[in-house]
């Protein structure tokens, strides 16, 4: 199977799991048997405690988004600018991102990857190897469509968070810029 199938199954997998997602399981079990365990945990959990699952791993808690952006820059004022390079990314290949999700978001990645190629899976790889590592740490199936992925890209995974932050060189950054106490000009100090 090529990387491209891969990828865009992932796409699938890791996109909210509605009915869609389920009429395409018999699909993806056949184009992408890298992702097997999690297709099964997919196929074998109620749909409703599926998507339960999804929201609780993915809507609540930074530490497993989905949006590459945020493991390089947090919620800092220099992501606006990396969200910008991503949509230059897709324009520069015919295509447009719609409003629906930010253009960092994981699944529009990989489906992008999967029809252009991995540039941008490359040059985020340690917030995908961050997010892969938190996954397993919590637990869910879902950290197997994260090693799936990881597995496909040059060079081994880094084999704990130590090893993943040292990619670059820091975790997601903190604002600091504006946040010192504020004074009145003139105001004696």
């Amino acid at each position: 199977m090529s990387d491209a199938v891969l990828y865009q199954a992932a796409s699938f997998c890791l996109s909210y799991p509605d009915d869609e997602f389920r009429t395409r399981l018999p699909l993806l079990r056949q184009a992408a048997p890298e992702l097997g365990e999690f297709l099964a945990f997919a196929d074998e959990t109620d749909p409703t405690e599926l998507a339960a699952h999804y929201v609780k791993v993915f809507d609540f808690k930074n530490r497993h988004s989905l949006y590459l952006s945020w493991w390089r820059d947090g919620d800092t004022r220099r992501r606006g600018m990396t969200l910008v390079g991503f949509k230059q990314a897709y324009r520069e290949h015919g295509l447009e991102f719609s409003d629906e999700e930010l253009p960092d978001f994981l699944p529009a990645v990989l489906e992008f990857s999967a029809k252009v190629d991995t540039r941008l899976l490359l040059e985020f790889r340690p917030g995908l190897e961050l997010l892969r590592l938190a996954l397993t740490d919590h637990g869910t199936p879902y950290a197997t469509v994260l090693d799936a992925v990881c597995a496909t890209l040059p060079g081994p995974s880094p084999k704990d968070k130590a090893a993943a932050m040292a990619m670059i060189k820091c975790g997601p950054p903190m604002e600091t810029v504006g946040l010192e106490p504020f004074t009145l000009v003139g105001e004696p100090s």
